[in-house]
């Protein structure tokens, strides 16, 4: 993982996976508002073949609504990313993104609260797959 992501390994499939963590981040609050399956397109616009790798975009109205009247240009960071895939040892990994570090690019010491709060609720969402 990284300094950069929260990530669990899941006990199931990639598309299990993506069905719990869409389930879990609605019982916290967000839903998911894209899906890019990596994999797909890069099969279909370069011919790669890469094993089973989703991207969700993540958001919660109420602190998304939050962060961008602090910082309108906070939008450039939204929504919250989420990975689900096959890594090379064959595991199901779902990864969140870290809140802190993202928001850090901002340099605003009142945002620090709201990623505090993000990362509760991402961590909460993670931890119950």
């Amino acid at each position: 993982m990284s300094d950069y992501g929260m990530s669990r390994v899941f006990n199931g499939t990639v598309e299990q996976a993506e069905v719990a963590i869409t389930n879990a981040l609605k019982d916290v609050g967000f839903g998911v508002l894209t899906r890019i399956d990596v994999a797909d397109t890069l099969k279909k616009k370069i011919d790669y073949d890469k094993a089973p790798y989703v991207i969700l975009g993540a958001c919660n109205p109420k602190v998304a609504s939050q962060a961008l009247e602090m910082e309108e240009e906070l939008g450039l960071l939204l929504p919250c990313n989420v990975i689900v895939y096959e890594s090379g040892l064959g595991e199901t990994v779902v990864s969140v993104i870290e809140p802190e570090a993202m928001l850090s690019v901002v340099h605003r010491d009142d945002m620090i609260s709201l990623a505090a709060e993000i990362r509760v609720l991402l961590s909460e969402a993670l931890n119950s797959i």
